[in-house]
């Protein structure tokens, strides 16, 4: 059995035992799969994660937040000190200026512990993050949609996780 198949085959058994839904698209048995799945969680409801087995690496993909509306270079700057603390998986940015959460690791590497490890990693980067990401990135539109909710009536409910700031 090649090294891409084992790790198939032990993303597959972590992902049915752990009863994570998932989404399986299968190349070439010698080339690889990928696993397409999503971590729910408390600030950032949901996490869309995507696991690529190479014929010799592990690419770990998570989408965390779209393109800023502003303050890109403070954004950017709270990402990379992030990941100082970070385990496995860093912050980076496409060429559209998404932001996601990236790892690599090599095939011998895949075990159930280390999957383990790298989702809850995933998981809670992607959720610790979320809020402070939008008050950097997002804090006028944030302020607009707070001021219409507030001169409507509406419900701020959504918004609670900035009252602090907003209300200041």
């Amino acid at each position: 059995m090649s090294e891409a198949s084992r790790a198939v085959e032990t993303i597959r058994a972590h992902l049915v035992d752990n009863e994570i839904e998932h989404q399986e698209t299968v190349r070439d048995s010698s080339e690889g799969a990928s696993f397409s799945l999503t971590l729910p969680g408390e600030k950032k409801l949901q996490t869309p994660v995507r696991l690529d087995v190479s014929p010799h690496a592990l690419g770990v993909h998570a989408f965390v937040c779209r393109n800023p509306d502003e303050n890109h270079a403070r954004v950017y700057r709270w990402l990379l000190e992030r990941n100082l603390r970070m385990y496995a998986v860093s912050f980076a940015v496409d060429h559209s200026g998404d932001i996601y959460l990236e790892a690599r690791l090599p095939l011998s590497a895949v075990s159930d512990d280390e999957l383990d490890r790298i989702l809850g990693s995933v998981l809670a980067n992607a959720d610790e993050s979320f809020n402070a990401i939008l008050e950097l990135g997002f804090a006028s539109s944030i302020r607009k949609e707070w001021e219409w909710r507030i001169s409507r009536g509406e419900s701020t409910r959504n918004l609670e996780a900035f009252r602090g700031w907003l209300e200041s």
